[in-house]
């Protein structure tokens, strides 16, 4: 893989409403791995596994930075990223 690439952000909400965020340059292809137990093991047994919010936020670099800043966001902050009522965290602060 190439850094030219966009990576996307992701939110998958597990069926016992817990929620995993992770980056990725290919969503459909991720999510599938995170269904059949590949990838995170947290994930693991928590199924069905839903996609609760993507979206492209640019290179790798940029991507890993925003990842950190969503995963040490509460609960309800990514509540409202994934209602549309908040934005995502500015990668300058």
């Amino acid at each position: 893989m190439t850094d030219d690439q966009t990576w996307h952000l992701y939110l998958i909400r597990c069926a016992d409403g817990s929620l995993y965020t992770g980056i990725t340059t290919d969503i459909p292809r991720r999510l599938r791995e995170h269904q059949l137990g590949r990838g995170a093991r947290r994930l693991r047994g928590r199924g069905p596994l839903v996609l609760a919010f993507s979206q492209a936020v640019g290179n790798r670099s940029q991507a890993l930075r925003l990842e950190y800043r969503v995963k040490r966001l509460g609960r309800a902050q990514k509540e409202a990223l994934i209602a549309g009522a908040a934005p995502l965290p500015d990668l300058a602060e």
